[in-house]
């Protein structure tokens, strides 16, 4: 038996690293629906669902694009670097975030976020596969990515925390961990031996056009992408995204037609080009899994703040650690005084529609008030039969609820816990049928999700949904990148590997821009949340069936990434 080569500084080094990088991202990310649409009058931005959903899906978007460009700069001028230049510019810009108010603003803040990360991400990776070999290179990704998990468990945590204080405190603890870093990697991390191929910038483009396609292709894609942004923010109708797009793909069709295609010629020359069909298609396919996927952390604290009652969750730390409700259902009682006694000079408190809009306004101060009990109390306070804090003290007695954030932790949680035991089960099976039974438990969690609005036990419910949510990407998340490993070209694996981010780099755009629409439209407007949450478990079903097709499909002809595409 080969015996297990030790660890070496730079492993331990670049797993401290992930951590505190993490401790920053999820801090902020997990909280961040929360913040973009708070009240301004509360410290969040005000920003509407869909200038949420935006920034939340183009910003990721990048993030996940960005590598395969910083991840080539690293091999040319060093990982110690980029490490410096990429905690450099993170640093700031979290700290920013809480800074700006304007959505612009906010953006390029956020975009620099995404670009230190980006500098990050490929960096720390390659560190843990440079300094690993053979007899211990599973070993260590295993712990690398319980390291990420253990950075996305306390992270939320102590910024669930920190948003009591202020939400200024949430992004001054995340650019206070980036800033940590500078310790270990001024000080301890030494720059890895290099391999024998460093590839030019030139030659990872080249290699994108011939895993993904061609420069005709990106012609035709980008400014559909970029149109779709556009209208999910609200600035053009969804009509006239659909009727430029159509114009579009009926010009480059034209294009097509009048060029003589000559691959390897000049890009505007060359037909639209597809690189590799197989493996395209299955990045297209892997990214329904991660558009649903990523509800949890985008769509999921926005569905506990506003529609699910997390009292019998309230009752039970109440009954056995009354302790912990100071933290975990943590309540600002001088904030909500001084809300209810602005609210009286607003409006009309007999007004359904005006104490409907109340109701939402005071989910953000963490007690989820039936409408007709805001009428009753704002009259009574009117009526001077009661004080202002008398109401909030009762309201905070009988409403106050779990922090949405601490909830979602719980799959951080069960994957410290359990991700090494369901790997070893999962291990031996099949990549596609364990892929497509996480996918469907993942879907699943998102029905139980559902069912939790208007119900009486809606915190039990919406902890066993993310139970099983957790479970079903524990299953299916790390056998998605296994497949890849395993089927794609020998000599090309790694290449391979690392364009697989692209289908969550996708993933992340239509996961930021349907959250912003279904959300506002659906779930708000209409009061139909259950509706959105089956759309999104729909997507999961669609993209089960399709990864069986594609597996069987692939069966029938080769089991490898091989043939190329020409579209006309």
């Amino acid at each position: 038996m080969t015996q297990r080569t030790p660890f070496g500084s730079n492993f331990y080094i670049a797993n401290a690293m992930e951590i505190f990088e993490r401790l920053a991202w999820y801090g902020f990310f997990t909280l961040s629906s929360l913040y973009m649409t708070s009240p301004i009058a509360q410290g969040g931005l005000g920003f509407s669902d869909k200038e949420r959903g935006f920034l939340q899906g183009m910003i990721p978007f990048l993030l996940y694009l960005f590598p395969v460009i910083t991840g080539a700069l690293a091999d040319r001028y060093g990982y110690k670097k980029m490490f410096i230049i990429s905690f450099i510019i993170m640093a700031p810009s979290y700290y920013m975030l809480g800074q700006v108010t304007e959505f612009w603003s906010f953006c390029a803040v956020f975009l620099g976020v995404a670009i230190g990360a980006a500098c990050f991400k490929p960096i720390v990776v390659g560190t843990v596969a440079r300094v690993t070999d053979d007899t211990n290179r599973g070993l260590g990704f295993g712990i690398f990515y319980t390291m990420v998990n253990v950075g996305g468990f306390l992270g939320p945590l102590i910024a669930g925390y920190m948003r009591v204080i202020g939400w200024d405190m949430v992004f001054i603890m995340s650019s206070l961990w980036i800033v940590l870093n500078f310790i270990p990697v001024i000080f301890f991390y030494h720059e890895p031996q290099k391999t024998t191929r460093t590839e030019s910038l030139k030659t990872v483009l080249s290699q994108a056009q011939q895993v993904l396609g061609n420069a005709r292709l990106a012609v035709v894609v980008i400014p559909l992408i970029i149109a779709i942004m556009i209208a999910a923010k609200g600035s053009i109708s969804f009509t006239v995204f659909i009727q430029l797009s159509l114009i579009w793909l009926l010009i480059n069709v034209i294009w097509s037609r009048l060029i003589k295609g000559s691959v390897g010629g000049v890009w505007y020359q060359e037909t639209i080009r597809v690189g590799n069909k197989n493996f395209v298609t299955y990045l297209l396919i892997l990214n329904g899994f991660w558009t649903m996927y990523l509800q949890l952390f985008i769509t999921t604290p926005l569905y506990i703040r506003d529609f699910v009652n997390t009292q019998d969750l309230v009752m039970i730390i109440e009954r056995f650690v009354p302790s912990w409700l100071d933290f975990l259902a943590a309540v600002n009682p001088e904030k909500l005084t001084e809300f209810i006694e602005h609210s009286i000079l607003k409006g009309d408190v007999n007004d359904p529609m005006f104490t409907q809009a109340l109701y939402f306004d005071l989910v953000n101060y963490k007690v989820m008030v039936p409408p007709e009990l805001i009428k009753e109390g704002l009259n009574n306070v009117l009526k001077q039969t009661i004080s202002a804090s008398e109401l909030t003290s009762n309201w905070i007695n009988q409403h106050r609820q779990i922090n949405p954030e601490y909830l979602i932790n719980l799959d951080f949680a069960l994957i410290v816990i359990v991700q090494i035991a369901i790997s070893k089960l999962c291990n031996q099976l099949k990549a596609i049928p364990v892929i497509v039974s996480g996918t469907l438990l993942v879907a699943v969690g998102y029905i139980i999700g559902g069912l939790a609005h208007g119900m009486l036990l809606g915190g039990t419910l919406m902890v066993t949904s993310i139970l099983v949510f957790a479970v079903g990407e524990m299953v299916a998340s790390p056998k998605s990148q296994e497949y890849v490993a395993a089927i794609a070209p020998k000599e090309n694996t790694a290449m391979y590997m690392g364009y697989y981010f692209v289908s969550m780099a996708l993933g992340n755009l239509f996961a930021g821009l349907l959250s912003g629409w279904l959300y506002s439209e659906l779930a708000k407007k209409a009061n139909m949340p259950m509706m959105m949450w089956c759309i999104f478990a729909a997507i999961g079903g669609i993209t089960a069936v399709l990864l069986m097709w594609f597996d069987a499909k692939l069966t029938r002809t080769q089991r490898t990434f091989s043939a190329e595409s020409t579209l006309a």
